[in-house]
Order: C-alpha cells, then sequence, then structure tokens
C-alpha cells in the first residue's frame, strides 16, 4: 500500500468520524414520544421515530439527527445494529448506535495513525486499524461482564431482603420497590426498570425477561423461572426465593473458592500470551532491523515469491500462543 493511498484513506476515516462526532454534538434533548415508543423504549428495543403534529400535551419536537440515523439503520435491516444494541444495553453505555459508531470510527483512526506514525509502515497502520475496531467492543465487553458479576453478587441479598418483604405482607411489586429503593446499582437500576416497564403496562414476566436479556446472569434465571411459576400455578414464592437464595449463596461460594485455587493458572496464562508479544515490541523499539526480517517480504520464501519464511513463522507463533492462552483458560475454567 503506498502513502498516499494510506493518507487519503485515513483521510476518508477523520472525515467520517468527524461527521459522526458532529451527530453526537447536534443529539441534544430528545422529543417527546408517544406510549407505545415509551414502551419500547424501557424493553430495550425503542427506536426514535420522526414525530409531528400537536398532541394534547402540545407541539412535539422533531426527532433529533442522531435518532434519525438510528431510525434508518433500524429501519432498513441492518445486522449489525442489533448486536451493537445488545452490547451497549449490557454494558449500560449511555451511547445510541451511532455515537457507539462514532467511537468505532475514532479508534479506527487513532490505531491506524500510531501503526503508521509511531510504529512506521503501512502494515502496521493497517493493523493498528483492525486492532483500533475492536478496542470498543472489548470496552463494552468488559463492562458488560463486570455489571454482570456486580449483579450476581448483589442477587442472594436481593433475594434476603424481597423474601423478608414478602414475608412481612408485601406484594411482589412492593417488594421489587423496596429493592429498588434500599440496594445500590446495578440490581436497584434494573429493578427500578421493571417497576417503570409494570407501571407503563408491560406484564411482569416480559419486564424480567428484559432484564435477562440485559443481564444475562444464570443465578436471576432462576429467580425469573420460579416468579412465573408461582404467578402461573401459585405457591409460596417467599420459600422459593429462600431455597434459591440458600443455592446462590453456596454457589457464590464455592466460585470463590474455585477463583482462589485457579489463580496461579489464569496468571500462567496470561504472562505465556503476553510475554512474547511484548518481547516482540521490546526487540523492535531496540533493535528494529533485527526484528524487522520477520515482516520482510524476500528471502528465504516458503512458496517462491508468495510466502515468506518470516511471515510463516510470524503465523504459526501467534497461532500458537493462542491456543496455548485458550487451552490454560479453559483448563481453570470449572464451571458449578
Amino acid at each position: 500500500m503506498s502513502t498516499t493511498l494510506l493518507i487519503v484513506i485515513v483521510a476518508g476515516v477523520i472525515l467520517l468520524m468527524i461527521i459522526a462526532a458532529g451527530v453526537a454534538l447536534l443529539s441534544g434533548s430528545g422529543g417527546r414520544i408517544n406510549v407505545e415508543e415509551r414502551l419500547d423504549q424501557f424493553s430495550g428495543d425503542w427506536q426514535p421515530e420522526f414525530l409531528g403534529g400537536e398532541g394534547e400535551e402540545g407541539p412535539q419536537e422533531k426527532a433529533t439527527i442522531a435518532d434519525s440515523i438510528d431510525q434508518q439503520l433500524s429501519g432498513r435491516g441492518f445486522s449489525f445494529v442489533a448486536p451493537i444494541k445488545r452490547r451497549i444495553g449490557r454494558a449500560d453505555l449511555k451511547l445510541r448506535v451511532s455515537e457507539y459508531m462514532a467511537v468505532v470510527l475514532m479508534a479506527i483512526t487513532v490505531g491506524g495513525l500510531i501503526g503508521y506514525f509511531l510504529l512506521g509502515g503501512a502494515l502496521f497502520a493497517i493493523v493498528g486499524m483492525v486492532l483500533g475496531a475492536q478496542v470498543p467492543r472489548i470496552y463494552a465487553n468488559v463492562m458488560a461482564t463486570r455489571r454482570r458479576k456486580a449483579f450476581d453478587n448483589q442477587l442472594s441479598d436481593t433475594l434476603n431482603l424481597w423474601v423478608n418483604a414478602l414475608r412481612s405482607g408485601f406484594s411482589v411489586l412492593q417488594a421489587m420497590e423496596a429493592i429498588a429503593n434500599e440496594l445500590p446499582p446495578p440490581i436497584s437500576k434494573e429493578f427500578e426498570r421493571v417497576l417503570q416497564e409494570v407501571r407503563l403496562g408491560i406484564d411482569m414476566e416480559t419486564a424480567l425477561d428484559n432484564v435477562l436479556r440485559r443481564v444475562p446472569s444464570e443465578d436471576f434465571d432462576l429467580v425469573v423461572t420460579a416468579v412465573k411459576i408461582q404467578r402461573e400455578v401459585g405457591g409460596n414464592l417467599a420459600e422459593i426465593l429462600d431455597i434459591i437464595s440458600f443455592t446462590i449463596r453456596e454457589r457464590v461460594r464455592i466460585k470463590g473458592e474455585i477463583q482462589t485455587l485457579t489463580a496461579q493458572g489464569r496468571i500462567s496464562g496470561l504472562i505465556i500470551t503476553i510475554l512474547p508479544i511484548a518481547l516482540g515490541f521490546f526487540l523492535y523499539f531496540i533493535n528494529r532491523e533485527y526484528i524487522m526480517e520477520l515482516f520482510n517480504f524476500g528471502e528465504p520464501f516458503i512458496l517462491p515469491g508468495i510466502l515468506p519464511c518470516g511471515w510463516l513463522m510470524v503465523g504459526v507463533a501467534v497461532i500458537m500462543i493462542g491456543l496455548g492462552g485458550f487451552a490454560i483458560l479453559k483448563i481453570v475454567d470449572i464451571e458449578v
């Protein structure tokens, strides 16, 4: 790839990033939305629409530019929109789909510039763009995992409060309201959303399923199943939740012991994965000509004129590093 072509690509990405950033800046306060859209918003499938005319509460504001872009993306059936919305919802990021895409474009641009100007060469620029595109996804996945773990850690206390409230004579909704008021986020926020959805007309089973979609917790799946069965066939919900609470506490205790016993193996897998990559960067900075022999398109060739020996060695090394780290992580990942 020539330098001119690379500059054109980077300039195009920067232009798209500026446009997306402008969209994000112009997306101020949203307009009024009707009841159906409010229900969809709380259930996680909200898509802003153009609103016009006047209703009972006065003139409705126009949808923002970001709302329009999100509507067009969802309306045209792009397959990448739904996973992005699900990823944003699970990580609890205050972003629209268009804003998330703007962040991805920014990460691609920064990664390409770092690879080209800091490491030097079009090949590193392409690698930097590819890695930069994965940074927002990795961040969202990390935040979603952290949020799910915090949710799981609070679930036992939540069930205890729920059981005590039911035994004190509270209804299910009143017990949920006590959880939303007394406990810290993220579990209080999720139960508050359940209450809002129920007040807006969504049935409780659907509202709990929405929580499970935003926080895919195996332990909370048991709670949702128990609530559904109790609402269909009846029974003592407090006793059922008490049993589930005991089961969850034991699972949390066992998981903690497993995490302690497998800490050495997890650290070993992390070191084995990172050490060769860190050593490669270290050699690049202290002796660039030496390490670049692996990336040069020249003699010796495995396939004459097609596959240099250095490229094959780098590819095999990356595959072996990945397989080794994956194998160690699977060994220490014990299901409870």
